[in-house]
């Protein structure tokens, strides 16, 4: 109960991200915005959710899983209202960024809840499971807000959303617990040297930047990818939704499976993150060399399974890296590192296309991302797997 939980407010908070890919062209429409300004409402989000992401473990440790999880799904449903509702592109942008900071909180409060309820062995295949939720949010945008916005504009999905979003923090609120299962907590004398701990662990920062890599990529495309084929290729909106979906799709199960498959085979989690990450890029590269709707949906499920499935596996990488007593600060360091590539992705591609108005030089921008994680992990030394302990 408690995994499915988590994984839904996950994937509420998914979907409220995901929602603008879909709507970009629409809201731009009605608000006046200029096609290269757009990435400024998805850069202003991802701006609010990496703070939210720096902050999360601490409130989570501070108030508790459930409080954090709650205020999260509660008040970025709330704003993802007031955004359905606004007619000012200045105050969009502004709703967009309280959006993210609301909504990035309930990575860390998921992940201490879970770790709450399940052993560390178990841990591989639940948090692959709860990270496909950024995918499922994806997959239920794009095949739903094209059709919304058809029948009823681009006002609805956000209206829509943001009252399930509220719905669901409620129940979570009213049904979570802390599990049995606890940890160690670090004192307050010692948070002090837990930064710098982190900062002077080489292999732990090599994976924030790798990660950076990934998530410029992934977060690129999924922000940009509509609108690029629509603008770059004629596409039909819910044509462009269609594809995104299927994108997004295929790493439902395979962030799982992949989860799984790396538990199961000793751990290993290293060379498989470089093997997805360099299918990633290639995949760019030919989606981007594309010109047709049938080529975008055969290489969609190939794409979405390399931009999402290195996810699982630099997340159980994590604990790996560093010190029990670290594991909960570094994964949200970690984290909020990586959506920096989702912060900084929507702009740069927005300005590569406004200024050769190339597919293919928007998706060479994607690819340089995951390009350069994959080189990132090369000099990674990973170790063993830990070894599960009794906890009380």
């Amino acid at each position: 109960m408690v995994l499915t939980l988590c994984w839904l407010s996950f994937t509420m908070t998914s979907v409220d991200r995901s929602t603008w890919g879909p709507a970009s062209v629409f809201v731009g429409k009605a608000l006046a915005v200029p096609l290269a300004s757009l990435g400024a409402f998805a850069t202003a989000y991802y701006i609010g959710y990496v703070l939210s992401n720096a902050l999360g473990g601490f409130a989570s440790d501070r108030f508790g899983s459930r409080y954090t999880l709650t205020i999260s799904l509660v008040g970025a449903g709330a704003f993802m209202m007031v955004f359905g509702a606004t007619t000012s592109a200045a105050i969009g942008i502004a709703v967009q960024a309280v959006v993210g900071l609301f909504a990035g909180a309930d990575y860390s409060a998921g992940v201490k809840l879970l770790a709450s309820w399940f052993r560390p062995d178990q841990l591989g295949l639940v948090m692959g499971v709860f990270t496909a939720a950024t995918s499922l949010g994806t997959v239920i945008a794009n095949a739903v807000v094209p059709s919304l916005i058809e029948k009823s504009g681009w006002h609805t999905s956000y209206h829509l959303f943001g009252l399930i979003s509220i719905v669901v923090g409620v129940v979570l609120f009213l049904v979570v617990r802390p599990g049995p299962v606890t940890g160690e907590h670090a004192s307050p004398a010692r948070r002090g040297s837990t930064l710098a701990a982190l900062v002077r662990n080489r292999d732990l920062v090599l994976l924030a930047l790798a990660g950076f890599g990934g998530f410029w990529g992934t977060y690129g495309f999924i922000t940009w990818s509509n609108t690029l084929m629509i603008k770059g290729h004629g596409v039909s909106p819910k044509t462009a939704g269609a594809i995104v979906a299927v994108f997004a799709a295929t790493a439902v199960i395979g962030k799982p499976l992949v989860g799984l498959i790396a538990d199961r085979f000793g751990g290993a989690r290293k060379v498989p993150s470089i093997v997805i990450l360099a299918l990633f890029v290639v995949t760019l590269i030919v989606f981007g060399s594309l010109g047709n709707v049938t080529g975008f949906f055969v290489v969609a499920p190939v794409l979405g399974l390399a931009a999402y499935c290195y996810l699982p596996l630099i997340v159980a990488m994590t604990p790996q890296l560093v010190e029990s007593r670290l594991v909960g600060t570094a994964a949200g360091a970690c984290n909020a590192f990586w959506q920096l590539g989702s912060v900084l992705v929507p702009l740069a591609v927005g300005a590569v296309f406004q200024a050769t108005n190339s597919f293919l030089a928007a998706f060479l921008t994607l690819s340089a991302g995951p390009l350069i994680g994959l080189l990132l992990m090369l000099p990674i030394k990973e170790r063993a797997t830990r070894t599960p302990v009794e906890t009380s």
